[in-house]
């Protein structure tokens, strides 16, 4: 049985109830781009912050080994994030309308596995370099500082990383799962619908 069949056609030819397969090819397409928007935005965020952390470094000249190796590991952590990150660029490149249904399901279940990479091992991996990054590059000016403002530094910064870990990371992931589901069922409602 030939699995890449041009659903586009077949569907366009069949009378019963069905979704608008333009309509769905319009909400891939609008979730390609958010994606790929969502991806050069970061990249830039994410770089022009490293180069700010650069400046700051070359021009405080920060004593202690323990800033610059927290310098180090927050630059490194974002380094390795984009690096992860970027894999996804090519997979959503190469979804466009020329595409059979099983070459549009195959993309989508690749795209959900790279996410939920990225959502698990590649965020968490950044976090924990980032919060370790933090404390380290945060020691020389908290210790410069009374005990009541180091420590209020120190909890301003976890509260925000607190935040960030356990309310805005598992949001945007439901978020971004709920979108690709989305998609893939209503992608496999039409495969299941077509091999009948």
């Amino acid at each position: 049985m030939d699995t890449n069949i041009d659903f586009k056609n077949i569907w366009k030819q069949q009378t019963s109830n069905k979704p608008n397969i333009e309509e769905l090819l319009g909400k891939l397409k609008k979730f390609k781009n958010e994606n790929l928007r969502k991806l050069i935005l970061t990249n830039l965020l994410l770089i022009a912050t490293s180069l700010g952390i650069v400046f700051i470094w070359y021009r405080y000249q920060p004593q202690l080994a323990t800033t610059k190796i927290g310098i180090v590991l927050v630059i490194l952590a974002m380094v390795i994030f984009l690096l992860a990150y970027n894999k996804l660029f090519m997979v959503f490149y190469k979804i466009d309308d020329t595409q059979s249904n099983s070459d549009y399901l195959q993309n989508l279940y690749l795209v959900k596995n790279k996410q939920k990479f990225m959502q698990t091992t590649m965020l968490n991996l950044y976090f924990i370099m980032l919060f370790l990054g933090i404390c380290l590059y945060m020691y020389e000016y908290a210790s410069r500082m009374t005990l009541i403002s180091g420590i209020l530094a120190y909890g301003l910064t976890f509260i925000w990383i607190g935040i960030n870990w356990f309310y805005l990371r598992p949001k945007t992931i439901r978020k971004q799962q709920l979108k690709i589901d989305v998609l893939i069922d209503k992608f496999e409602e039409i495969n299941n619908q077509l091999k009948e």
